[in-house]
């Protein structure tokens, strides 16, 4: 891979800090919006050779940013990466031209290698910071691999959790910091 260059679309900010962060240290050159408003004024969409979108934002749908990200370059690998994840927004993602389709959370090496899979990985040091999240964001990030294990069902997975339903709704409302 040369030309590391990766628009990436994310409104949670600490998740994208984290991502950020792993694909610099990756080789990557990222520039991070925080919604589809911003992300539409990005100039040049077509020098970039990746695009990382967050499927659902507090401004809307990132589906439809992938048919102009390819007529822009027609070669750029596009990532859909969601905690929203369904079978139906997956192929739809898909036959628009998107590269792949992660479910939240992905491991920054899931995504370069959803991105391609062909891709040698260097070894990169861990920070302290990565290996240290607060208590929350380990909760919130069980919540959501529970949650994309029942399609985002909220009823299953506040049974599977064993806790109100409303109590899981407020706790996926919430974004912890790091």
């Amino acid at each position: 891979m040369t030309n590391l260059q990766c628009l990436y679309l994310e409104d949670d900010e600490a998740l994208a800090f984290v991502t950020e962060r792993g694909l610099r240290k990756r080789g990557f050159s990222v520039t991070h919006s925080p919604s589809l408003n911003e992300f539409k004024e990005i100039e040049n969409i077509s020098g970039y050779s990746h695009a990382l979108l967050d499927l659902k934002l507090e401004d809307g749908y990132s589906l439809p940013l992938i048919s102009d990200l390819i007529a822009a370059n027609p070669t750029m690998k596009i990532l859909i990466l969601t905690g929203y994840a369904s079978i139906a927004t997956t192929v739809q993602a898909i036959k628009m031209g998107a590269t792949n389709y992660l479910v939240k959370p992905a491991t920054i090496d899931q995504i370069i290698t959803a991105f391609d899979p062909s891709f040698t990985q260097p070894q990169v040091e861990p920070d302290k910071e990565d290996e240290l999240l607060s208590l929350k964001r380990i909760e919130w990030e069980h919540i959501q691999q529970v949650l994309a294990e029942n399609n985002g069902n909220i009823a299953a997975t506040a049974k599977q959790l064993k806790m109100h339903r409303r109590t899981l709704q407020r706790k996926l409302y919430k974004k912890p910091s790091l």
